[in-house]
C-alpha cells in the first residue's frame, strides 16, 4: 500500500527578464503566470534540455523525444509563484499534442521535497480544450512553481501550450460524491439460503414501504423498513430492511422503498465462483520476472516481463544493497509486485502468501471445502499439468522470492530476510513495469521480515511435501534458519524513515511474528521448542492481542498462527486446542457483533472509531475469523457475518459503491496501478476483475483525497480515483483475504450446512518407518450406497503400502478407497472396515475431510 507520489526533477531554467505585468480588471485576483499568452515569446518559462521550446503561431511548443520513462524527465514550467495558505486558486489552459497522451499538471515547491498543492493528470489530443483546475493551497509559498510534465510517451511528439493562466480568490466547489440510489444492496446477489438485507438512505424516521421485484417487475415480497437512526460511520439517517424469507433463484432483483429503486442483484447458489477465480488471478497478473500471457488473461492484460534485466529495467537477478547495508547482491527475481508501484516486501509478501495457502489448507481440514476450483488446470496460470493444485503454484512464486531475500550464510546477519526489494526512487503513474528504469535495491534485514520468512516457509514446507519434496525441504530448513536468526537478533527494526521510492512498512512489536512463526513451525514439526514458545507468548490465550478489533494485517499477525493452531492438525493438547479455538470464536463473537449492530452489516468497529489505510482488507480479514469460527462450529451467525461483509464490499455501503473491480453495477475502476491504469491513459486497461480497493480511510494522506474529501465521514473517505493512492489502491494483502472470503462463500453452497449421510473412524498408529491405519466407515444416510468410494488428502508425506478390505489408490496426496465385491453394498445403518499400511518421512496426521461418493461424511473423534 505505497504512495504514488512523484517529484519534478531538477530542470533547465532559461534566463528570461519578464515584462511588466498588465493592470488586473479591478474585480479579478490577480494573475500569478507571467506572460501566459506567450505575446512576449518564451520569457519566463523554462523547459527541459531534451524538449527544447519556441513560440509557434502564438503558442509555446516543444519537440519531446520518444523514448521517456517519468513524467518529469520532459517538463515545461514557470517558477517564482507566491501561493497563500488557505487560498484558493485556478489553474487553466489550453493545450494539444501530436501524440494522445497524459500529462501531469503539477503546482508545487520548486526545490527539494516537491511539495505539492496540485497534482492532476489531463489527456491531451490534437483538439485543442480549455482546462481547468481547482485547488486550495495548504501553505504559504514565494517560490512555488507550475510544471507540465510531459515524460513518459514511447513515440516522440510536439505539445503545445496557450493561454496559462493561474489566479487566487477561487472557492474550488464542494466535491459530492456521486452515490446513485440511495437504495444499498449487494449488487452482486445474496445466496439462497443466506440472510438478504440492505440499507436505505432517507432523511425520514418512521418506517417506510420497500417491495422486492423480479426482473419483470414481478412483486416477490414487501414490508416495511426498520429506521435506525444515524450510522456514524457515514453521518446518513438510514433504515434498514430485510427479505431473507425470499430463496427463489433469479437475476435482475430489485428492491424499491419509497420510490426509489436499487441496482439490480441475483439470488442463487453459484455467484461467487467466478470472484473466487479473479481474486486469486490477481497474484500472476501483478508477478515480477514473468511475461503475463495473453492465452491467460486476455490481450488487454497481457505485457512483458517486468525486472528481468532488459532494458530499461536494471533486473532483480542481481540487486544491490542500499549504500552501507551490505556488500553482496542477491539473485531475487520473482515474487509478486506488492500493490500499485513495483516494490517488493516480506512483510506484506508474507501475510499474503500465507492466505493463499491456507485457503487451500483449508480444504484439507473443511469438509464443505471444494478443492476442485483450486486444483490443477482450473486457474489462469502457466504452470498447468505439473499435477500441483494452482493456487500452490501461484503461492510458489512468492515462497521463491521470499527465500531468495534470506541473508546468504558466512555474512552478517545471516539467516535473517531482508524487509524489502524496490526502486531507489519513486516512478511516476503509469509506468509498465518492464519499462522501469530505476535501479533496484535491497534494504535492511528486520526481525518482523525474518519471521514472516519463518512462518510461511513453515507452511510451505508442510503444504509442498506431497507435491514436491526437493522444495518442501528448501522451505523447511528456511524456515527453521530464519527462526534461529530472529531469536538471536529479535529487535532489528524497520526503520520508519525509509520511504524514498517504496512504503517503510515499519513494524514496532513483533510478538505477534514470533507467536505466528511459532505456531507454523509447532504444526509442521510437532517439537517442544516451538510448542514452549507459543505457549510462552504474552499473546497466546489473549484475544484482543490476537485478534485486534480493527482486524489482521500484515502489522498484527498472530491470529494467522492461531487461525492454522485451531484448525490444521498439530500437537497440541486437547486442553490447549481447546483454548485456542475458545480464542478463535471469541473474536468472532466480537465480529458478529458488531456487523449486527451496523447500519450497513460491516464486521469491522475499530475501537477509535477511525477507517484505516485499506479498510477494506481489514472488513476481509475479519471476515476470515469469521469464516473459521463458522467452519469449526457450525454456528449460522458467523456465516451471516460474513456474507453481510460481502454485502458491504459489494455494494451495500455509503457509498454505493462495489469495490471489487468488474463485480456490480457501480464498481471501483480507477484502482491507483502503474499499468492498470486506463484512467490516465486510454490505451492501458483499468485493473482486472476481482481487484479490491483499498476503501475508506479517514486520514487520507493524498493530495487528490484532502482536496476533495476533506472532513469526510469515515465510511464517506474514498474517491475512485487512480491519483488517491490513500483511498483507492489495490494490494496483494487485501486480495488474499477477498480470495479466501470468496472461496468461502462459494463453497456455502447457497449457505445451507450440509448434512453429511457418512461418518468414518480413522485410526492411525506410528511404528518405526510407518504406520497402520483403521477406518470405519458407517452410511448415516436414508438410502444404500453400491458401490461406494471413499476419498480424502493426506497434508503431510504419508504413502500407502499395503491395503486389505478395500481397493485403495494414491496420487500424490490424493487417496481413493473402493469397495471390494463382498462389502460393496452398504446399508443405512450399515458400516464397512478396511485399511492399510504406509510409510511416512513427516508426521503422521489424520485427514479431517472424507467423501463418501462425492459427499462429505462426518468424521467420529477416535478416543
Amino acid at each position: 500500500m505505497l504512495v504514488g507520489a512523484v517529484a519534478a526533477s531538477p530542470a533547465t531554467a532559461l534566463p528570461a527578464v519578464a515584462p511588466a505585468a498588465a493592470a488586473e480588471p479591478a474585480d479579478e485576483a490577480p494573475e500569478l503566470i507571467t506572460n501566459g499568452d506567450f505575446s512576449q515569446g518564451t520569457a519566463s518559462w523554462w523547459w527541459t534540455d531534451n524538449s527544447p521550446a519556441a513560440v509557434v503561431d502564438g503558442r509555446l511548443c516543444a519537440d519531446v523525444p520518444a523514448g521517456t520513462a517519468n513524467p518529469w524527465d520532459a517538463i515545461i514550467g514557470q517558477n517564482a509563484l507566491a501561493l497563500a495558505a488557505g487560498e484558493g486558486y485556478t489553474l487553466s489552459y489550453t493545450a494539444t499534442s501530436t501524440v494522445p497522451l497524459t500529462i501531469r499538471t503539477n503546482v508545487q515547491l520548486g526545490a527539494d521535497p516537491w511539495t505539492t498543492e496540485l497534482s492532476a493528470a489531463q489527456q491531451v489530443g490534437e483538439s485543442a480544450e480549455r482546462v481547468s483546475h481547482t485547488f486550495t493551497a495548504a501553505a504559504d509559498h514565494d517560490a512555488a512553481q507550475l510544471v507540465f510534465q510531459l515524460g513518459g510517451s514511447e513515440k516522440a511528439f510536439t505539445f503545445c501550450l496557450d493561454d496559462v493562466s493561474l489566479r487566487g480568490g477561487t472557492a474550488p466547489p464542494p466535491y459530492e460524491p456521486d452515490t446513485g440510489s440511495p437504495v444499498r444492496v449487494n449488487q452482486v446477489g445474496y445466496l439462497t439460503h443466506g440472510p438478504k438485507s440492505g440499507t436505505y438512505v432517507t432523511e425520514a424516521t418512521e418506517p417506510l414501504p420497500w417491495t422486492l421485484n423480479a426482473a419483470d417487475g414481478t412483486r416477490r415480497a414487501s414490508g416495511t423498513t426498520t429506521p435506525a437512526g444515524v450510522d456514524t460511520t457515514s453521518r446518513q439517517n438510514v433504515h434498514t430492511f430485510d427479505f431473507g424469507t425470499v430463496t427463489t433463484a433469479g437475476q435482475g432483483y430489485t428492491v424499491t422503498v419509497a420510490g426509489d429503486k436499487s441496482e439490480p442483484f441475483a439470488i442463487g447458489d453459484d455467484l461467487y465462483a467466478s470472484l473466487r477465480t479473479d481474486a486469486l488471478a490477481y497474484f500472476y497478473h501483478n508477478r515480477s520476472g514473468i511475461e503475463i500471457d495473453a492465452d491467460l488473461v486476455g490481450e488487454e492484460y497481457a505485457r512483458p516481463a517486468g525486472h528481468v534485466n532488459v532494458s530499461p529495467n536494471q533486473g532483480d537477478n542481481d540487486v544491490p544493497c542500499q549504500p552501507g547495508v551490505c556488500d553482496y547482491r542477491l539473485d531475487a527475481a520473482g515474487g509478486w509486485y506488492d500493490a500499485g508501484d513495483h516494490g517488493k516486501y516480506v512483510v506484506n509478501g508474507g501475510i499474503s502468501v500465507a492466505q493463499l495457502m491456507s485457503a487451500f489448507e483449508r480444504t484439507l481440514t473443511e469438509e464443505n471445502a471444494d478443492a476442485a476450483p483450486l486444483a490443477d488446470g482450473e486457474l489462469p496460470l502457466p504452470e498447468h499439468g505439473n499435477a500441483t493444485p494452482d493456487i500452490l503454484d501461484e503461492a510458489r512464486w512468492e515462497m521463491d522470492f521470499l527465500m531468495r531475500m534470506q541473508v546468504p550464510a558466512g555474512e552478517p546477519l545471516a539467516g535473517m530476510a531482508h524487509h524489502k526489494l524496490h526502486d531507489k526512487a519513486w516512478t511516476g503513474l503509469p509506468t509498465r513495469p518492464d519499462r522501469d528504469p530505476q535501479p533496484r535495491e535491497l534494504h535492511p534485514p528486520s526481525t518482523a521480515a525474518t519471521l514472516n520468512l519463518a512462518a510461511t516457509a513453515a507452511q510451505c514446507a508442510r503444504l509442498f511435501a506431497p507435491y514436491d519434496a526437493a522444495f518442501a525441504s528448501r522451505c523447511d530448513k528456511a524456515a527453521r534458519t530464519a527462526w534461529n536468526a530472529a531469536k538471536a537478533h529479535p529487535d532489528i527494526l524497520a526503520d520508519p524513515n525509509d520511504g524514498t521510492g517504496g512504503g517503510a512498512y515499519s513494524d514496532t512489536d513483533v510478538r505477534d511474528e514470533f507467536y505466528w512463526a511459532a505456531a507454523e513451525l509447532f504444526i509442521t514439526t510437532g517439537q517442544d521448542a516451538y510448542r514452549q514458545a507459543l505457549l510462552g507468548s504474552p499473546l497466546h490465550g489473549d484475544t484482543d492481542a490476537l485478534f485486534p478489533r480493527g482486524g489482521m494485517s500484515w502489522q498484527s499477525t498472530a491470529g494467522l498462527g492461531a487461525l492454522d493452531l485451531a484448525t490444521v492438525p498439530n500437537r497440541l493438547s486437547a486442553d490447549q486446542l481447546k483454548a485456542v479455538r475458545a480464542a478463535v470464536t471469541r473474536a468472532a463473537d466480537g465480529y458478529a457483533a458488531d456487523s449486527d449492530k451496523a447500519a450497513y452489516g460491516i464486521p469491522y468497529a475499530p475501537s477509535d472509531g477511525h477507517y484505516v489505510w485499506g479498510s477494506n482488507g481489514q472488513v476481509a480479514n475479519n471476515m476470515v475469523v469469521l469464516g473459521t469460527a463458522h467452519d469449526l462450529t457450525g454456528k449460522a451467525a458467523y456465516r451471516d457475518a460474513v456474507l453481510r461483509g460481502l454485502d458491504y464490499l459489494l455494494g451495500r455501503n455509503p457509498l454505493n459503491t462495489s469495490y471489487v473491480t468488474g463485480y456490480g453495477e457501480r464498481d471501483a475502476r480507477n484502482q491507483h496501478h502503474r499499468f492498470w491504469a486506463h484512467q490516465l491513459d486510454p490505451s492501458l486497461p483499468n485493473p482486472a476483475p476481482g481487484s479490491l480497493a483499498g476503501g475508506p480511510n479517514d486520514a487520507i494522506q493524498d493530495p487528490l483525497a484532502q482536496s476533495k474529501l476533506k472532513g469526510c465521514a469515515p465510511a464517506m473517505c474514498y474517491i475512485d480515483h487512480i491519483e488517491s493512492w490513500a483511498t483507492n489502491e489495490v494490494t496483494i494483502n487485501w486480495n488474499a483475504p477477498m480470495a479466501w472470503i470468496a472461496g468461502y462463500a462459494d463453497d456455502l453452497g447457497g449457505g445451507e450446512t450440509r448434512t453429511a449421510t457418512c461418518e468414518v473412524a480413522y485410526t492411525s498408529q506410528r511404528w518405526d518407518g510407518g504406520f497402520t491405519t483403521q477406518v470405519v466407515l458407517k452410511n448415516t444416510g436414508t438410502r444404500a450406497l453400491s458401490p461406494w468410494q471413499l476419498t480424502w488428502s493426506f497434508a503431510d508425506t504419508q504413502r500407502v503400502t499395503d491395503t486389505w478390505g478395500a481397493t485403495i489408490s494414491q496420487t500424490g496426496p490424493a487417496v481413493v478407497a473402493k469397495s471390494l465385491s463382498w462389502n460393496a453394498s452398504l446399508p443405512p445403518g450399515g458400516t464397512a472396515r478396511f485399511g492399510f499400511n504406509g510409510k511416512s518421512t513427516g508426521q503422521v496426521n489424520d485427514p479431517r475431510v472424507f467423501r463418501l461418493n462425492g459427499r462429505p461424511c462426518g468424521v467420529t473423534p477416535v478416543r
